[in-house]
């Protein structure tokens, strides 16, 4: 696959990864990058378990987001009739997945959530599925602390393959 110039999806812990290996900037300034408030919210939680030098800082990530986007009731109804199974997801991905299929353009998602991947395998969308390490690769970025192996390509190419293979979409 050839680096990849549209919009990047980052889901919570793309973004808490990206963060905690010093990358965000790399990221920032390679990519597009879009998510959508649950999200942004999440970011900013769960920051009393980060040691001070992993806490997200909101002004410093929201500079970073080309975009922040509010998902509608009627994106997440038209994502619950496309896979029933998003309501089982927390609520980040539940509207990052909302928003990604109601978007008439081409995108790719960051986020390494098992059954958020699981959407994606179901709904066809395998393609659009990128691991952080890819991104940062391309991006010719290489941190100097490792990505933990949710976030490698690696991971994500064996985890799509057993994926896929469970839910006959064999490819």
């Amino acid at each position: 696959m050839a680096r990849w110039n549209g919009p990047v999806l980052m889901d919570t812990n793309a973004i808490v990864e990206a963060w905690r290996v010093d990358a965000w900037r790399a990221l920032r300034g390679g990519y597009g990058l879009e998510t959508v408030e649950e999200c942004l919210i999440e970011t900013q939680t769960g920051f009393q378990n980060r040691r001070p030098e992993q806490q997200i800082d909101r002004t410093v990530l929201l500079e970073g987001l080309k975009a922040v986007h509010k998902v509608s009731d009627a994106e997440r109804a038209g994502a619950l009739i496309r896979d029933g199974e998003i309501a089982m997801l927390d609520e980040g991905e539940k509207a990052l997945w909302a928003h990604a299929l109601a978007r008439p353009d081409a995108w790719v998602m960051c986020g390494p959530d098992k059954s958020s991947l699981r959407i994606g395998v179901r709904l066809k969308l395998r393609d659009r599925l990128v691991a952080l390490e890819r991104l940062l690769d391309d991006a010719g970025f290489r941190p100097k602390i490792g990505l933990r192996t949710a976030y490698r390509s690696d991971w994500l190419d064996r985890t799509l393959t057993e994926l896929a293979q469970r839910e006959g979409r064999i490819a």
